[in-house]
């Protein structure tokens, strides 16, 4: 299985695009201004204790305060507070917790009005960003991610993923990093550790203990709402989690995350370096590759199965609910039992793939279409299984109930992916009527004169639907050759689907658009 990175970007931030054989299994965004990331470490302040739901709501810059409940502090919740306050106090410079004695560990079904108080700063880890009308879930059991181990200040113990099998192996990784690891530090060994060498693993913990020790020099002179250790971009952190040798291609459109992300490839994986492409061609890197197609037809409420069938997808505020139809189209089996199965098994592999691509999470219950035999049931709840072993959120399946639904839980760290693929008519707000459709070509060619002319802009181009762009682009003299002749300029057309009809968007040649300045009659 290839697997392909897009980093498309824009103005207010970027959006990453996760393919597998040319097909979106994950769609991202990233803004400028994406705060609260999971993994992102601030210094927080106490706001409020509320000793029914035993937790507390803490002030890290949000809009909404934090919420961290007990179970959150982690056992040794007592060593970070004193380790904290010590550093806060320029009473400690061994950042890298050499000679740092750690506290008791704190009781599991304590009270957190015996552990916090009021205004008091705490150290915190975003567990979950805001989502909805909730403010970020966090923790003080604290946890930096590499690319092979995961680093845990005050903890000794050294854990190995489950995922890792053979016995042998697990036991060369025990020893390796027992062998390594600074005291107060706990390790986890990453499912992606499995038979690297020694220097990798060791470079790999290094880097995660400067990022420990940058982190802690800030927290010096940190105020409170300061983050201390920020989580890598969404692009670096994709890369970090999914680096494999089937990843065959990372293709960037703008230059300076491309020189972000060789430069973290060159560190963590420098063979795979080459891999890493930027993108210079003519049209936008999504509508190149596809990938706006997709999206449009991938997130609607109707999403379309390949051998016929259909699934429809509904949200609610307390759980999602997928329903899955044979439509007319797949009649193709003997009977209805063999119709069954077979379109069932193509919705599970599609409802494995919409579950990561707009990262649903809670609550997923699946209606399956009616199957009479219990090994048909039990084909179908193995084969959800088996397709839901890619995806790196926690999820529990439980096999189909006698109505022929099947339960899921996944993680939910994020707000989910939601994208509108119905649009608002811009010319007619939803009335239905619109001015007549060629008239919009008028209006474009209205508005370049006053471009060219009026506003004098040198270099133009144009982003249009495909439809447009045929209108303008067709013939031996088309009408943008005609332009030319006109305006003494090359006019470049860019096709963009994301816009629909009876759009365009002048831009300058960074991408970056330009307003038609046109004088009021007033004036």
């Amino acid at each position: 299985m290839s697997t392909e990175l897009l980093i498309d970007s824009a103005q207010n931030g970027s959006r990453i695009a996760l393919l597998q054989d040319k097909s979106l299994v994950e769609l991202h965004s990233e803004g400028m201004d994406n705060q609260f990331k999971v993994g992102d470490i601030y210094l927080g302040t106490v706001r409020k204790i509320v000793n029914g739901l035993n937790a507390a709501f803490i002030d890290v810059g949000y809009e909404k305060d934090a919420f961290l409940h007990y179970q959150d502090l982690g056992p040794n919740f007592n060593s970070l507070t004193k380790f904290t306050k010590m550093v806060r106090n320029n009473n400690f410079a061994n950042y890298n917790l050499k000679g740092f004695s750690n506290e008791p560990e704190i009781d599991k079904i304590g009270k957190i009005s015996n552990i916090l108080s009021k205004n008091q700063q705490i150290l915190v880890q975003v567990v979950k960003e805001p989502i909805s009308t909730k403010g970020p879930r966090l923790s003080c059991e604290l946890s930096l991610p590499g690319r092979y181990l995961v680093l845990v200040p005050f903890s000794d113990s050294v854990n190995v993923s489950k995922k890792i099998r053979s016995s042998d192996e697990r036991k060369r990784l025990l020893r390796l990093i027992n062998s390594i690891k600074p005291a107060n530090f706990g390790v986890i060994i990453r499912t992606v550790a499995e038979g690297q060498s020694v220097s990798d693993l060791d470079k790999d913990l290094r880097n995660l203990l400067t990022n420990w020790e940058e982190g802690m020099a800030k927290l010096l002179k940190a105020k409170s709402r300061d983050k201390v250790i920020g989580e890598m971009s969404m692009a670096s952190s994709l890369v970090r989690d999914l680096l494999n040798e089937s990843f065959d291609a990372i293709t960037v459109e703008e230059e300076s995350t491309y020189d972000q992300i060789k430069s973290y490839i060159r560190t963590i994986a420098p063979e795979k370096e080459k891999i890493v492409k930027l993108y210079n061609g003519k049209a936008k890197l999504f509508e190149s590759f596809g990938i706006e197609k997709q999206i449009k037809s991938l997130f609607g409420q109707t999403v379309s199965l390949p051998q016929g069938g259909y699934v429809i997808i509904e949200h609610t505020e307390a759980l999602h609910v997928i329903d899955v139809n044979s439509g007319n189209k797949s009649n193709q089996e003997s009977d209805q039992e063999s119709t069954a199965l077979k379109t069932n098994l193509v919705a599970a592999k599609e409802i494995a793939r919409q579950l990561r691509l707009r990262d649903m999470g809670g609550i997923i219950v699946v209606d399956f279409i009616d199957m009479k035999r219990a090994e048909n049931k039990k084909v179908i709840y193995e084969a959800m299984k088996d397709e839901l072993k890619q995806d790196r959120s926690k999820h529990t399946v439980l096999p189909l109930s006698k109505f022929g639904l099947m339960q899921i839980t996944r993680q939910r760290v994020r707000p989910e992916v939601n994208i509108v693929t119905k649009e608002t008519c811009p010319a007619c707000n939803g009335t239905g009527k619109i001015q007549a459709s060629i008239l919009i070509a008028d209006k474009l060619e209205k508005d370049l004169d006053h471009m060219a002319t009026i506003q004098n802009v040198d270099k133009i181009q144009i982003g249009l639907h495909p439809y447009l762009h045929a209108y303008f682009t067709t013939g031996v003299i088309s009408r943008r050759v005609k332009w030319f002749f006109k305006y003494y300029k090359w006019i470049k057309l860019i096709k963009d689907s994301s816009l629909p009809v009876t759009e365009y968007r002048f831009l300058d040649e960074s991408g970056e658009e330009i307003e038609l300045k046109v004088k009021s009659e007033t004036e």
